[in-house]
């Protein structure tokens, strides 16, 4: 297991300031070494600052592809759906949004399907997965039910998965498509925003437990390169 790389911070200001900073400067090197810069970005509120920060990075937008690390099976236009809130943000900057559902009225595993036949023509691996963290340990839409196995265990070159949560989490009970662990695995660069002490918790847990009984222990333990973590105390 690679150790993770921490930035703790006491004000989420701070953190806002140094993640959007390190993401600007990732994508930057990825158009210079590459031409183009493909990203998995995460939903929630915790990466809207950032991403207000991050659209105003003096970036060629116009060669960086976006997709969310997982989406709500619903219509691009719901306000559930992480591709609109890429799109809120980053669309009219000019970068390619890819989002991962394309018909909310798909069964769970059949999306998951269409997905990943629609991803396989993406440059992989991501030059960077920016993920969270939820207080049950998942991560992007990988959650305990009847497809954790699948989400967790998928070979590559297999990129999405349907997942039907076992709970539904309240906020938001439908089912998902997220990008497989190994694809989030695999990515150059891999990103964890955090706030609060019990989502510390959670993280410090899960690289104490090996191996991890957790989603998100899961991904820090087998990432193939180094992990970045930001954190702010609230």
């Amino acid at each position: 297991m690679n150790k993770p790389i921490w930035h703790r911070h006491t004000q989420p200001a701070a953190m806002v300031a140094a993640a959007s900073a390190a993401i600007t400067t990732l994508i930057g090197d990825a158009l210079t070494a590459r031409g183009h810069a493909l990203l998995a970005l995460p939903g929630g509120r915790t990466p809207e600052p950032i991403f207000e920060r991050l659209a105003a990075a003096n970036l060629d937008w116009s060669r960086v592809t976006l997709l969310p690390t997982d989406d709500r099976l619903v219509d691009v236009n719901d306000p559930l759906s992480n591709a609109a809130l890429l799109k809120r943000h980053f669309a009219a900057r000019g970068a390619r949004i890819v989002p991962l559902v394309a018909d909310p009225n798909m069964s769970p595993l059949r999306a998951g399907d269409d997905a990943d036949a629609r991803l396989q023509s993406l440059p992989w691996p991501l030059d960077l997965a920016w993920l969270g963290v939820g207080s049950d340990g998942h991560t992007a839409s990988i959650f305990p039910g009847p497809d954790l196995d699948a989400a967790l265990t998928a070979p590559l070159p297999r990129r999405a998965v349907g997942v039907r949560p076992e709970p539904l989490p309240p906020e938001a009970p439908v089912a998902r498509v997220s990008l497989t662990m190994n694809t989030l695995c695999t990515a150059r660069h891999l990103l964890l925003t955090l706030t609060g002490h019990d989502k510390l918790k959670v993280i410090e847990q899960a690289l104490d437990a090996e191996p991890s009984p957790q989603p998100v222990g899961h991904l820090l333990q087998h990432a193939k390169n180094p992990t970045t973590i930001y954190w702010s105390a609230s």
